[in-house]
C-alpha cells in the first residue's frame, strides 16, 4: 500500500564572501537547535562548495516549510547579512506548491512539481 508523497524540499543556495564564511558556518548550531524540535522536518543539513553554502532540507508538507521559515527567522536574518541568497528551489507535489506560491513570492523561488508515477513512494 502506498501513501501520497507530500515531501517538500527547500533548496536554498547562499553566496558567502570569503571573509564571512567562518561567521556564516558559526550560525549552523543556531539553525540546528531551532530545527531540532520541528515536527515537520524530515532532514536538515548544510553543505559547502567553496564559498557557496547549500541548506539541504525536507519537510512533510508545505506547512512544515512555512513553520520552519518562521522558526528560523532570526538566524536566517543573520545569515542574510553575511551572504546573498543566489537561488531558491522548492520541490514538492503540485498541491503543496500551490500552498507555497504566495507566502514565498518575495523570495522568487523556482518551483519543481513532483510528478505522480515517476517517483518512488
Amino acid at each position: 500500500m502506498f501513501t501520497t508523497d507530500t515531501c517538500c524540499t527547500l533548496v536554498p543556495y547562499f553566496e558567502v564572501p570569503t571573509e564571512n564564511l567562518d561567521a556564516f558556518k558559526a550560525l549552523g548550531p543556531k539553525f540546528l537547535e531551532k530545527t531540532r524540535n520541528e515536527a515537520g522536518c524530515m532532514h536538515y543539513a548544510f553543505s559547502f562548495s567553496g564559498n557557496i553554502a547549500h541548506c539541504r532540507e525536507g519537510y512533510t508538507s508545505a506547512e512544515g516549510i512555512l513553520a520552519h521559515l518562521e522558526n528560523v527567522a532570526e538566524p536566517l536574518g543573520e545569515a542574510l547579512k553575511l551572504s546573498k541568497l543566489i537561488r531558491l528551489e522548492v520541490h514538492a507535489p503540485a498541491a503543496e506548491i500551490e500552498k507555497l506560491k504566495a507566502p514565498l513570492a518575495a523570495l522568487s523561488p523556482q518551483f519543481f512539481v513532483l510528478e505522480e508515477g515517476i517517483r518512488r513512494q
